[in-house]
């Protein structure tokens, strides 16, 4: 195993639009750029790593394997290139692998993938075909490219080191790549199928995680002699219904707290107090309208409604379909991410003896542009 893996990570991010480098930014619990540092070393494909930067002192505050060189990088991206391969000639590397700090979705299974090519080729590159529309302008016409004949380059990109290095040395000006090089020379890339995920970090909306809360709501209501019983917006046939200043609809009532709870938004008893007779016998739906619009009318999504209902009967099972129905109607919600869940309390307290009804309800919601 005489393989080295160069991480490029001198860029100054003028793109990014934030005020740390992106490769410093953090991303998925780590920086951007200990993603590719993390899983090169997790690979154990190489001897050394090295890592090309203008930000040394940060990096150098962090206590990385010795087998981790930190070096500084130069102007231009072919210039921090140039300068990883001229510290390696002393190594003699058989193959190196040049990679941008700004890819880190990259997998083990793709190094390996890799290096194993590199066996018969003498530069193996991934790639993946676009999804969109291309055109190409020239001088003032522009052409339709055919996306099957189109390649995106990725990067890590495998060479062996002396025809990388010889290529490098002799080699005025900027590149965009390091396969660049090989394709002016005419010489032949071996071309194996990239990453989906493995997307390059430009500008800040591509890291930019939509931002997901949970709620959680619970209610609980006395069952009474000669009140209909309704459970999720269903009237369901039963001895008793549940006794509440409106219809005591306990799922509806701790969906409506689990919204309320992930928006940060009080509680049911604040838009609903039961001191004020104009909701007085009011239907549950009626209550869940209005929060589940403003909820929509702020670019929220939901994607999980998880409900338990806690009662010795009815027995859930045989209502559940309805119920499920009825709540994908009223929240204008996927029937798939509503699921419902039926506990009894093996005949404890005032639930076991059929007195009450209670339900608790978790909600996760995603806020998008």
């Amino acid at each position: 195993m005489n393989n080295y893996f160069v991480i490029l990570a001198a860029g100054k991010s003028k793109r990014f639009h934030n005020k740390v480098a992106k490769q410093f930014y953090t991303y998925k619990n780590k920086e951007i750029i200990d993603h590719s540092i993390e899983k090169s070393l997790n690979s154990k494909l190489f001897k050394k790593i090295i890592v090309v930067s203008n930000n040394l002192n940060r990096l150098t505050k962090k206590k990385y394997s010795k087998s981790i060189k930190l070096i500084k990088g130069g102007k231009e991206r072919s210039d921090s290139s140039l300068i990883a391969l001229k510290y390696l000639k002393k190594f003699k590397p058989t193959n190196v692998l040049i990679h941008d700090a700004a890819r880190p979705n990259f997998s083990i299974k793709l190094l390996k993938k890799l290096i194993t090519k590199l066996k018969k080729n003498r530069a193996v590159v991934p790639y993946i075909y676009p999804s969109d529309s291309i055109k190409y302008k020239s001088q003032n016409h522009f052409l339709n490219l055919k996306r099957d004949k189109t390649l995106l380059t990725q990067t890590p990109q495998a060479f062996k080191f002396e025809d990388l290095y010889s290529l490098s040395i002799n080699r005025k000006g900027k590149m965009p790549d390091e396969a660049a090089l090989f394709i002016e020379k005419n010489y032949k890339i071996f071309f194996i199928k990239g990453e989906s995920k493995n997307n390059k970090i430009t500008f800040y909306d591509d890291v930019k995680l939509d931002k997901t809360t949970f709620g959680i709501g619970f209610d609980i209501h006395k069952l009474i002699r000669k009140k209909k019983l309704f459970l999720g917006g269903v009237k369901i046939p039963f001895h008793s219904g549940l006794q509440g200043h409106s219809d005591g609809d306990v799922i509806l009532h701790a969906t409506i707290d689990a919204i309320l709870g992930a928006t940060k938004k009080k509680d049911i008893g604040t838009y609903f107090p039961s001191n004020k007779n104009k909701f007085k016998n009011i239907r549950s739906p009626k209550m869940l309208k209005p929060v589940i619009e403003n909820l929509y009318k702020n670019n929220y999504s939901i994607n999980n409604l998880d409900i338990n209902l806690i009662c010795q009967k009815p027995k859930v099972s045989k209502y559940r379909n309805k119920i499920v129905n009825s709540l994908s109607n009223l929240m204008s919600l996927d029937k798939k991410k509503i699921n419902l869940k039926g506990k009894t309390v093996e005949k404890l307290g005032l639930i076991g003896k059929e007195k009450a009804i209670a339900c608790e309800v978790i909600i996760s919601i995603t806020k998008y542009d």
